[in-house]
């Protein structure tokens, strides 16, 4: 990963390893604001479907897919994958758990996972 990632806020970044989420944690079902509100750059959807959303953007292509196998791993650890869309330099992320029908504390640890492994 190269020093020319950058977040859609404009901050340069690289990718470093971030410490994992705990996979014990209990799905305490959050609020979408609120929990976005704890994290930076992430946006609540509201209403029928309840979730967290950001958008990723990156150097290049590579590092977008470099990135993407860093969550997924971590993802297929926790067995919470996200909802995600890549266009080249760019992944749009959509956290939410289906099976509490929103939020969860699960959401926020891998939204935080998902900022470390950016920004490091």
């Amino acid at each position: 990963m190269t020093d020319s990632a950058k977040a859609s806020s404009g901050e340069g970044a690289t990718l470093a390893q971030p410490q994992a989420c705990s996979g014990s944690e209990p799905r305490v079902r959050l609020m979408p604001d609120i929990a976005a509100a704890m994290l930076q750059g992430w946006s609540a959807q509201t209403g029928p479907r309840e979730a967290l959303s950001k958008t990723f953007t990156f150097a290049s292509f590579a590092d977008a897919i470099q990135w993407m196998v860093q969550i997924a791993a971590e993802a297929d650890r926790l067995d919470h994958h996200p909802e995600w869309f890549n266009v080249y330099d760019r992944v749009e992320v959509c956290l939410t758990t289906h099976d509490a029908g929103g939020v969860t504390t699960l959401d926020l640890a891998l939204a935080r996972f998902m900022d470390a492994a950016f920004s490091k």
